[in-house]
This record gives structure tokens, C-alpha cells and sequence, in this order.
């Protein structure tokens, strides 16, 4: 049987284990760099899926970071109008206390106009609560949007930004209330009906009044007049707004209930000839008005006029601190929905820190595991090589 030989270039052995040791050395050399870097990722030819995912992840995590500072600032400024609220709140019961105060009718001329130039004093006060900005100067208060001071004092105080109340999103809260629902949408009255005294002179005063039966409510206007003669004191109620008689002849008590369409009133004192009382329905007003109009009954007033004003006051201050404490409680809400919304941006960034990681990094046991093996492996290569270069015909030709 013919044997066979097989020719064995040195040169081609030679280029083989080169090539050989070149390419354990390069996957050494990257294993080192991963390793160096704590990524298997290095760049993108690396593992392009992969990468463009990492990539992915690292975008929307920069994005969360934005979305996290602005609300930040959205939780900053809603804080302080929360605190701005509830310092308003302080400062109108101190009002109210003085408004109390003032309706004692022991108290001289004086001692009112003493306890007016408080109640400005505490207006003013007021009203630069309503004007307060945020650390960024933007007003608290603006409603839907502007940079000018919202609330204008020129012979009266008037609302100079957009009523409304911008919506929250997935990812932040309006930074500023509504200053409208807030400051300038106080009902008068109580809340219904208002009650005025009108008339040659103003002997007769009123509570608030009430509702007894809803159902019977026209929502028209009123005119109560007092008659005198005769030796006896009676009233008649005259509806304005169709011209008829409601009531006629009715005896006057002080201190007793007059009731009819649905509301009563308590009315108090002696009328004299001429007196009269209108009532209209509920209308909207600021609660800087209705501060002005009980500083004005506090420093102008007496007698029926003075406890009439403080009674109609007082109804309506309570009504615009319900105003402040619904705003308040607005403000609230949102700071529960800031707490929520960073929960759920803590928790998307913890999954894109996840997904990024899944994607590019690298897998340390793994990976020193792989480094020991082509370490091994190259060290044994470059002994073969040593070897095998030895191993030349030319070596053994003398």
C-alpha cells in the first residue's frame, strides 16, 4: 500500500499560530476593557440592539430627571401657596374678631375708627397675600397663566389674570391656583338673598337670614315697608319683580321671624316712618369688597346701620374664608398628587436604570470567569508557539 505525504509549509505553520495568538490576545484585550468598564457594551458595533435599547433607556431616564426637577418647582410653589392660604385664613378671622369687636355698641366714635384703621391695616395685609410669588416671581395666584400681579388696587380691588385652574398630567401639576375662585367669587348675602336697609332712616336691623324651604324659592326681589300709623307698627312685602303684593297689614314684632316665599329674617328695632328693607337675590363679589364694605360700616356706621353692616359683614367674611379653605384644600390635593407622581417617576426610573442595565452591562462573575480561561489559554499558546518555532528543516541543514 502506497503511503501518502503530507508537505507542511513552516511558513503557513507559522502565520497560523500568529493568527492564532493575535486573536486570543484581541478577545483578552476586550475582555480587559469590559472588565475595566463593568459594560459589555462598549460601543455600538459591539451589539447594535442592545446598544440602541441602552440608548433608549438613557434618553427617557434624562427625560425623567427633567420631568422630576420641573415638579420640584411645581411642589415649591404650591407649598408656599398652601402656607400663603392658610396665613390669609389667620389674618381674615383676625378681621373677623375686630369686625365683632366693633359691633358693640358701647364703643365710641373713637374706639371705631381706632379698630377701622386695624381692619385696613389687615386688608392690606391680605392683599398682599393675594399677590405673593414664587421663588421664580411668578404670582401664586395668576389662575390660568400670567406674569403681571393679579390683583390691582385702583379704587377697588380688581382680578388682572385668567380665571381658571390649569389640569394636572401624568407627570406635573399646575404651579399657581385660581386666584378668581380664590379672591373674587364670594357670594353676598348668605349665600341666597341680601338684605339692605333702605328708607328715610335706618332704624330697623336684621340677621343674615335664611333658607326654610328651598322648593319655595322665586329668586325675585323684595321690598319690606314699615307703616307706623294708627298706634300700631305693621309691615307689607311687595314683590319688585312682578309688582304684587305678598303680604299686607302684617304685625311688627322685634326679635320676631317674617317669613315668606320660601326665607326668613329676623328683624330688630323700632322702624320709624319711611323705613324700609330691600331684598335681592345672591350676587358675586370680591373678598376685598366685602372687607371695604365692613371697614366702611365699622367707620361710618351706628346704631341699626352699624349692627345691620357687621351682620351682613360677618356672613360674608365667613363665606370668603370657606373661599380660602376650598382653595387651600385645592392645594392640598395637589401636593397629594405630586407625592403620587414622584412615586411613579421613582419607580420608572428604577425600571429604565433595569432596562439599561439588561442591555448593556456586563455580567462581572461571567466575565473574570471568561478573562481566567483566554488568559490560560493565551499563556499556553505562546508557549506552543515558542515551540513550534524551533521546529524549521532549515534548523537541522549544516
Amino acid at each position: 500500500m502506497a503511503g501518502y505525504t503530507t508537505r507542511i509549509s513552516t511558513a503557513n505553520t507559522y502565520d497560523n499560530a500568529v493568527g492564532q495568538l493575535m486573536s486570543r490576545q484581541s478577545t483578552l484585550s476586550q475582555l480587559q476593557a469590559q472588565l475595566s468598564a463593568s459594560k459589555r457594551v462598549l460601543r455600538p458595533s459591539d451589539d447594535p440592539t442592545a446598544a440602541a435599547q441602552a440608548e433608549r433607556a438613557v434618553t427617557r431616564q434624562s427625560r425623567v430627571v427633567s420631568e422630576q426637577r420641573a415638579l420640584e418647582v411645581q411642589r415649591n410653589a404650591i407649598t408656599e401657596a398652601e402656607s400663603t392660604l392658610g396665613s390669609a385664613v389667620s389674618a381674615v378671622q383676625d378681621f373677623r374678631t375686630l369686625v365683632v369687636q366693633a359691633g358693640n355698641g358701647a364703643l365710641s366714635a373713637t374706639d371705631r375708627a381706632s379698630i377701622a384703621q386695624q381692619l385696613v391695616t389687615l386688608r392690606d395685609q391680605i392683599l398682599g397675600y393675594a399677590n405673593t410669588k414664587d421663588s421664580n416671581g411668578l404670582p401664586l395666584f395668576a389662575g390660568l397663566g400670567s406674569t403681571a400681579t393679579p390683583f390691582v388696587d385702583s379704587g377697588g380691588v380688581s382680578f388682572d389674570g385668567i380665571p381658571g385652574q390649569a389640569g394636572s398630567s401624568d407627570v406635573g401639576v399646575p404651579g399657581s391656583l385660581d386666584g378668581f375662585a380664590t379672591w373674587m367669587d364670594v357670594p353676598t348675602g348668605n349665600g341666597v338673598f341680601t338684605i339692605a336697609q333702605t328708607g328715610t332712616s335706618t332704624n330697623v336691623s336684621t340677621d343674615a337670614g335664611q333658607v326654610r324651604s328651598p322648593a319655595a324659592l322665586t329668586g325675585h326681589s323684595y321690598r319690606i315697608q314699615f307703616n307706623t300709623g294708627g298706634g300700631a307698627t305693621t309691615y307689607d312685602v311687595l314683590d319688585l319683580s312682578t309688582g304684587t303684593a305678598v303680604q299686607s297689614a302684617q304685625p311688627y314684632t322685634p326679635g320676631q321671624s317674617i317669613a315668606f316665599d320660601g326665607i326668613s329674617f329676623t328683624a330688630s328695632g323700632t322702624p320709624a316712618a319711611g323705613d324700609a328693607l330691600t331684598i335681592a337675590p345672591s350676587t358675586r363679589t370680591s373678598l376685598f369688597n366685602v372687607l371695604d364694605q365692613a371697614i366702611a360700616a365699622v367707620r361710618d356706621g351706628s346704631g341699626a346701620a352699624l349692627t345691620q353692616g357687621t351682620t351682613q359683614a360677618l356672613a360674608q367674611i365667613d363665606a370668603g374664608m370657606a373661599r380660602l379653605s376650598a382653595s387651600r384644600g385645592r392645594a392640598g390635593d395637589l401636593l397629594n398628587q405630586v407625592d403620587n407622581i414622584a412615586t411613579r417617576q421613582e419607580s420608572r426610573s428604577v425600571q429604565l436604570e433595569a432596562d439599561r442595565s439588561r442591555a448593556e452591562d456586563l455580567d462581572v462573575v461571567k466575565a473574570l470567569s471568561d478573562f481566567q480561561t483566554q488568559q490560560t489559554a493565551y499563556s499556553a499558546a505562546l508557549g506552543s508557539y515558542a515551540q513550534i518555532q524551533k521546529l524549521s528543516l532549515f534548523n537541522f541543514i549544516t
